[in-house]
C-alpha cells in the first residue's frame, strides 16, 4: 500500500526548505549553510567512505571529514534525522555555472566529457552521495531525491550528471556482471558518447560469479527515476569503486516512483524556499 513518506512545510528557518518524513524516522531535507553544517556532510562522507569502503583521504590533515578542493564551489544538500539532528545522507551539487569558475566538472575527472558541451540545456552534477548504514532504506533516499528534484524544477535544470558508484571489494566482478545484465536496458542516448579514463583491472580467473545481482541502492534509485548509465566503468582506485556515469534528463524524471516517496505541497513563504535553493 503506497505510503508518504516526506512532505513540504513551511521553512522555519531562513535557509531551508524542509521535508519532514512520516515513516521510521523523521526526516528533513535542506541545504547546509552555515560551516557546522558543511562539516557534518563532510564527517558523514569520511564515515562512509574512509572508514566503511577504506577509500583514501584526500586531505589527510584534515582529522575526521573527507572534502576536496571542488567541494567549496558546491551546494551540500542533507538529510537530517528531526529527531536526534544528525546528518544522515548527503550529495553535493555542483552547477554548470560554477563548473567553469572551478574548472570543470568531478566527472571529468573520469570520462571523456566532450559530447555534452552540444547538449541545449542546464546541466548540474552531483556527487559525493552517500547514506549513513543505519538508514540505507527507500525512505531517506527518496528525501534526498525530493530535494534534488525540486532544485532541478526551481533553477530549469534540464539534466542531471553524475557517478554511481559500486563496490570493487571481488575486483570488479559485480560492476560487470551489472553492465552485462541491464547495462543496455538503461544505455545513454545515442547522442551522448561517454569512454572511462581508466579501465577495471582484469579479473581474477578464480573469482566465482556473483549468486544473485545486487545492485548497489543508489545506482537502483537513479535508474528507477529514469536514469540512463554510460557502459564503461572507471576504475576509482582511491575509493575502491566501479564508477558508472549517470545521466538523467528533467524530462525523463520518473514522477510515478517519486510520488512513491514524496507528497509535494505549496509552500506559504515560497521566496524562502527558491532563494536557498536557487543557483
Amino acid at each position: 500500500m503506497p505510503y508518504t513518506i516526506c512532505q513540504t512545510r513551511t521553512p522555519s528557518a531562513d535557509h531551508s526548505a524542509r521535508m519532514e518524513g512520516l515513516g521510521p524516522h523523521r526526516l528533513l531535507v535542506e541545504m547546509a549553510v552555515t560551516p557546522e553544517e558543511i562539516r557534518a556532510a563532510y564527517q558523514l562522507r569520511y564515515q562512509v567512505f574512509v572508514q566503511e569502503l577504506g577509500a583514501k583521504v584526500v586531505n589527510p590533515t584534515a582529522k575526521g571529514i573527507e572534502s576536496d578542493e571542488l567541494d567549496s564551489f558546491c551546494h551540500h544538500l542533507v538529510v537530517r534525522d528531526l529527531d536526534s539532528q544528525a546528518v544522515v545522507a548527503c550529495t553535493r551539487i555542483l552547477t554548470d555555472t560554477q563548473a567553469k569558475v572551478a574548472g570543470g566538472y568531478y566527472s571529468a575527472n573520469e570520462f571523456d566529457l566532450s559530447s555534452i558541451t552540444h547538449i541545449h540545456g542546464r546541466v548540474m552534477e552531483i556527487g559525493r552521495t552517500c547514506v549513513h548504514p543505519d538508514y540505507r532504506n527507500g525512505a531517506t533516499i527518496g528525501t534526498l531525491w525530493s530535494g534534488l528534484a525540486q532544485f532541478m524544477e526551481i533553477n530549469r535544470f534540464a539534466h542531471l550528471m553524475g557517478c554511481a558508484s559500486i563496490p570493487m571489494n571481488d575486483g570488479g566482478l559485480l560492476a560487470r556482471q551489472i553492465l552485462k545484465q541491464i547495462g543496455s536496458k538503461y544505455a545513454l542516448p545515442d547522442h551522448l558518447t561517454i569512454r572511462s579514463k581508466r579501465d577495471l583491472p582484469p579479473l581474477s580467473s578464480d573469482l566465482p560469479p556473483p549468486a544473485e545481482l545486487k545492485i548497489p541502492p543508489l545506482l537502483k534509485a537513479y535508474l528507477r527515476l529514469g536514469a540512463s548509465m554510460g557502459q564503461e566503468p572507471y576504475w576509482d582506485e582511491d575509493f575502491n569503486t566501479a564508477d558508472v556515469f549517470i545521466w538523467l534528463d528533467r524530462a525523463n524524471l520518473q514522477q510515478r516512483y517519486l510520488r512513491h516517496f514524496v507528497q509535494r505541497k505549496e509552500t506559504q513563504r515560497p521566496d524562502r524556499f527558491i532563494g536557498r535553493f536557487a543557483a
